[in-house]
C-alpha cells in the first residue's frame, strides 16, 4: 500500500518567491495544454500527444521572448504539469464512458492565478534530495527547512510541494508501506465492535462506550464570524482584504486540522483494539442538504469512515459496512422485535415484546454489529466473515508516529 507523508515547510523569503514562480509557470503550462486540446477539438483535429505538447509548449516556447521565463524553473515541474493535464482528460473520458467509479468528472478547465491552493511535483529526475541537516533541497529553489514530525520508513520516489489557502507550505512524500512491519505494530486481537455515528455523540460503540462530538466548527464560530465580518468590510482588490482573507483561511484551517487529528486518533484507537469493525453506510451527501447540514459537515463522518477503511486494509483488519436501510434504531437488540420508527427526540424506549429498556444509540450500535455478522453465538464464539479489503488508500498525511526525524 502507498501512503502519503506530509510535512510542514518553512521557506525563506527568497525561496517563497521561487516557489511562487514555479507555481505560476506550472499553471501557465497546464493552461496552455488545455487550450491546445480545446483548439484541436474545435478544429476537428486529433488531440495532440504528450510528446508533441512537450516540444511545442516547453522546448519551443522557451526560445520565444514571451515564454523565456519558463527556463527559470525546473523542467521536471513543467513536464509534470503536462502530465497532470493529460491525466485530467483521461479521467474525464473514463468518467463519460462509465469506466471511472464515483461522481462524474467535469471537463478540465483553466487554472486561475487567483487560486489560493497550488502544487508542483518533483520526481527522481529532478534530483531533489534531503540534506544531512534535514532540509529539503529542491532544484532552482534551494534547501528548504522542514518540520519533521516522524521519519520516512522508505526512500520516496517523488515529492509534491503544496501551498494551501492559509498560505502554508507542505512537502508530501509517497511511501510504500511494509506489510510485515505493519503486522508487528498492530497484532491480531479477538475483539469486534459495532459503531453508530451521530451528532449528539460522535460515535457510540456496541460495548456501551459513548464518544462525545468535539464540534470544532461550532466552538470556533464566534472567531470565524468576527474574521468574516472584517473581511466583508474590506475593499475588493486591496491589500487589507488579502490580509483579512488570510485570517479567515487560517481560522478555517485550524478547525480542519483539529477535526482531522481527532478522526485519526479515534480511528487508530479503534483499529488497534478491534480485529473487526462494523459501520453503517451513511448517506452523508443527502444529510448535508437537510437542516442539520452544518452539524453533519462539522462531524465529518465521510472522512472518518475513509480513515477506517484504509487503516483496516493496511493493518489486516476487517471493516464491514451494512446497508443504510437496516432498521438499527427500530429493532430490539435483545429479542429482535421491530418496534417501528421513532422520532429523533426519543433517546430511550422500551421493547414491547421483552420489556427491555434501550438507549437508542447503544441499541443501534449493537444492531449494526449483529447485522454485520459479528455477534457472539450461544457458545461464546464470535461469528465473523472473511476479510474484506478496503477500497480506498490513505489520502491524508497523519498516522501513527514512529521516530523523531528523517535523515
Amino acid at each position: 500500500m502507498q501512503l502519503r507523508y506530509a510535512f510542514r515547510l518553512y521557506p525563506e523569503p527568497g525561496q517563497a518567491r521561487a516557489l511562487a514562480r514555479a507555481f505560476g509557470c506550472a499553471r501557465v503550462v497546464y493552461n496552455d495544454a488545455v487550450r491546445a486540446r480545446r483548439d484541436a477539438h474545435a478544429a476537428g483535429s486529433p488531440y495532440p500527444s504528450l510528446s508533441l505538447l512537450s516540444k511545442t509548449l516547453l522546448t519551443a516556447a522557451k526560445q520565444r521572448p514571451e515564454r523565456a521565463w519558463l527556463g527559470e524553473v525546473s523542467a521536471v515541474v513543467l513536464q509534470q504539469s503536462l502530465r497532470d493535464a493529460e491525466q485530467a482528460y483521461r479521467n474525464f473520458f473514463a468518467s463519460v464512458k462509465g469506466e471511472r467509479k464515483g461522481p462524474k468528472t467535469a471537463l478540465p478547465r483553466m487554472k486561475s492565478r487567483k487560486d489560493t491552493r497550488q502544487a508542483i511535483r518533483f520526481t527522481a529526475n529532478a534530483r531533489w534530495s534531503i540534506t544531512p541537516g534535514g532540509r529539503l533541497n529542491l532544484p532552482k529553489i534551494g534547501a528548504v527547512q522542514v518540520a519533521w514530525s516522524r521519519s520516512l520508513p522508505a526512500t520516496p520516489s517523488s515529492v509534491t510541494v503544496n501551498k494551501d489557502s492559509a498560505g502554508r507550505f507542505f512537502a508530501s512524500f509517497v511511501i510504500d508501506t511494509d506489510p510485515a512491519a505493519d503486522a508487528t505494530r498492530m497484532p491480531d486481537t479477538g475483539q469486534s465492535i459495532g459503531i453508530d455515528l451521530g451528532l449528539t455523540h460522535f460515535a457510540v460503540l456496541s460495548d456501551g462506550t459513548k464518544i462525545d462530538s468535539p464540534r470544532f466548527l461550532r466552538r470556533a464560530e464566534k472567531k470565524l464570524k468576527k474574521a468574516q465580518k472584517n473581511l466583508s468590510r474590506k475593499q475588493k482588490g486591496s491589500k487589507n482584504r488579502a490580509k483579512a482573507r488570510l485570517k479567515v483561511a487560517r481560522a478555517h484551517a485550524a478547525v480542519t486540522d483539529a477535526r482531522r487529528e481527532f478522526h485519526h486518533q479515534l480511528s487508530t484507537r479503534l483499529i488497534r483494539e478491534n480485529q473487526a469493525i462494523a459501520v453503517e453506510d451513511l448517506a452523508v451527501n443527502a444529510l448535508a442538504r437537510t437542516r442539520l447540514a452544518k452539524s453533519v459537515h462539522d462531524a465529518g463522518w465521510g472522512s472518518f469512515l475513509n480513515m477506517l477503511a484504509y487503516k483496516a486494509a493496511r493493518y489486516g483488519r476487517t471493516l464491514i459496512t451494512i446497508g443504510r436501510f437496516e432498521p438499527t434504531s427500530q429493532v430490539c437488540s435483545t429479542c429482535g422485535t421491530n418496534n417501528g420508527p421513532k422520532p429523533l427526540h426519543v433517546r430511550e424506549w422500551t421493547c414491547t415484546a421483552c420489556g427491555t429498556v434501550h438507549d437508542r444509540d447503544i441499541n443501534a450500535a449493537r444492531n449494526v454489529k449483529t447485522a454485520a455478522g459479528l455477534a457472539v453465538t450461544a457458545c461464546g464464539a464470535p461469528v465473523r466473515p472473511g476479510a474484506i479489503p478496503a477500497q480506498r488508500e490513505e489520502t491524508g498525511s497523519h498516522g501513527i508516529p514512529t521516530s523523531d526525524c528523517a535523515a
